[in-house]
């Protein structure tokens, strides 16, 4: 694409004016202003109204359309003002201020893991605004390693990449970082990744909401192979902007885990239904923008097709 360059330069330089205006504002200017905005994504531009509602129709079959339309324009809000906290934490939250903005949920146990010699993997979902999550680990002095796409952007992708790595986060490429995993988790580091993405026909197949859904089998060969303790992380908002919640939502430990656990099904399954139980509570909070049951079983293909 012969303007692809120009395009990228002006969608970046767009973006940081953005951010600038972001940053000038009060966080109680930018909720009013992400309400609206929510809105006019809603219910006037319908932004990814197909893919929200049939989304919701899987996972809320009980919602009428009037409950559907409210969820979806409380998601919208959610998102808009995830940008804005996202712009505003680093001139915010700092490590001498921080326990004003954050609560850590059984913070002992998730130290103690987070301490332990042996690798250790963290594992979230779209869910509340999970980028604070890797955010907040590097500003209290925890270094993680983040399995992220890389942006189409590389304008953009360097100026999140800033962000993200600030307090000692680091970010692996999603595809061909298969080796520097392998030695971040020899090394015993701490390794992040989003549990609640499409693996394809090839991934480990579970319910999700009641419809099966693909995974990535790696997030549960990870504790089966290197031994490192498996830890389910939220960060979701709390009752102001601005102000998170880190919830430490369970841990699948091969030390301790039953022998009925030590399977990649059953340790996907383990972390997903978890993963579905904290959506419920806040379903406003999830990412209902992805196509997340876009795949097929390979059975259930294989059935169609002979049909």
């Amino acid at each position: 694409m012969p303007f692809k360059p120009l395009t990228d330069w002006l969608v970046y330089l767009l973006v940081r004016v953005a951010v600038c205006v972001i940053q000038s504002m009060r966080i109680e200017t930018c909720a009013g202003l992400s309400r609206w905005m929510a809105w006019f994504a809603a219910d006037v531009l319908r932004m990814r109204g197909k893919v929200v509602e049939e989304n919701l129709r899987i996972a809320f079959p009980e919602l009428g359309a009037d409950d559907r339309r409210a969820m979806t324009r409380a998601m919208w809000e959610h998102l808009f003002l995830m940008l804005c906290e996202i712009a505003l934490a680093p001139r915010k939250i700092h490590r001498r201020n921080w326990h004003q903005f954050i609560s850590v949920q059984r913070k002992r146990e998730l130290v103690q893991y987070l301490l332990d010699p042996r690798p250790k993997v963290i594992v979230s979902g779209h869910l509340g605004n999970f980028e604070m999550g890797g955010y907040v680990t590097g500003l209290l002095g925890f270094p993680t390693y983040t399995v992220a796409r890389t942006l189409d952007n590389p304008h953009l992708d360097r100026f999140v990449r800033r962000f993200r790595e600030a307090n000692g986060q680091f970010i692996l490429p999603k595809n061909g970082s298969a080796a520097r995993i392998d030695e971040v988790l020899k090394a015993g580091s701490t390794l992040v990744a989003l549990g609640d993405q499409n693996a394809g026909p090839k991934g480990c197949w579970v319910d999700f909401f009641g419809r099966p859904a693909s995974y990535h089998k790696a997030i549960a060969l990870f504790p089966l192979i290197r031994g490192a303790p498996l830890l389910l992380v939220s960060a979701t908002r709390g009752a102001r902007p601005l102000h998170f919640e880190i919830g430490f939502v369970g841990v699948a430990d091969p030390r301790t885990m039953s022998g009925e656990m030590q399977s990649v099904p059953a340790l996907t399954r383990w972390y997903n239904d978890a993963l579905e139980t904290m959506i419920r509570r806040t379903p406003e909070q999830y990412w209902w923008v992805h196509r997340r049951w876009k795949s097929e079983p390979p059975k259930r293909k294989a059935v169609a097709k002979a049909a």
